[in-house]
């Protein structure tokens, strides 16, 4: 796959660990600002504390736990409007959230889903791993299809203005996703950086080397930014 023949100046926001809610609620503004002309495209790279998300396609069936248990575990669960089914998110991911108007780049919907997993394949390769595609089914996988190791769920506004993204397993504490039946997929595993590596290769490395390939993939000079949107 290519890399972006233009350089696009790109706002980087870097939270930390935020709740899903107050992710969403940035998101929706940034996105909002960006479809008025009033923000650039932006970066969102934070993390969040242990949290199901149930997307727009989910089985509410794939949450295996009542609320009571989960609340009495710490993790909160949110009906989101991002595609997909359910997915778990815990500290130890890289999770992006590019909010990005589409027209300009020349994509449409499901080439910006196959560029963001190039960006996590890409990412991959530098730890000496083999990311890889399953037909019909969005995200980063490892071993022939048998785990995932990223779960991708995007949302494309009527505008052309992207919101949602990417989850990169990079140490997260897995028996989380015991939770859950991960994407609605129950005959295969997730997995992590750290679990294919023997170790753990650090957040903020993988989270650089994240950066460097959507740059090169989207055409990125990134700014860092004080507040938004």
């Amino acid at each position: 796959m290519s890399t972006a023949s233009a350089v696009r100046a790109v706002r980087l926001l870097r939270p930390g660990r935020l709740p899903y809610p107050e992710a969403w609620e940035l998101q929706r503004a940034i996105a909002a600002a960006r479809s008025a002309g009033a923000a650039p495209d932006t970066l969102i790279l934070l993390e969040h504390p242990p949290t199901i998300t149930l997307g727009n396609k989910a089985d509410p069936a794939n949450v295996l736990l009542p609320p009571d248990e989960l609340a009495r575990r710490g993790v909160a669960v949110v009906q989101s409007d991002r595609g997909g089914d359910v997915t778990y998110h815990a500290p130890g991911q890289v999770v992006g959230y590019p909010i990005l108007k589409l027209g300009p780049l020349g994509l449409g919907a499901v080439d910006y889903v196959r560029r963001l997993e190039e960006v996590i394949i890409r990412t991959l390769a530098d730890y000496g791993l083999a990311g890889e595609r399953v037909p019909g089914l969005a995200g980063v996988w490892v071993g022939g299809g048998a785990a995932k190791i990223c779960a991708i769920g995007v949302k494309l506004s009527a505008g052309g203005v992207t919101t949602h993204g990417f989850a990169l397993n990079v140490c997260p504490d897995l028996a989380g996703f015991a939770q859950i039946v991960p994407c609605g997929i129950a005959d295969r595993a997730v997995t992590s950086l750290a679990a294919l590596l023997g170790r753990d290769p650090g957040a903020d490395a993988v989270a650089a080397r994240v950066l460097a390939h959507f740059a090169e993939l989207f055409g990125a000079a990134f700014s860092a930014a004080p507040s938004a949107p």
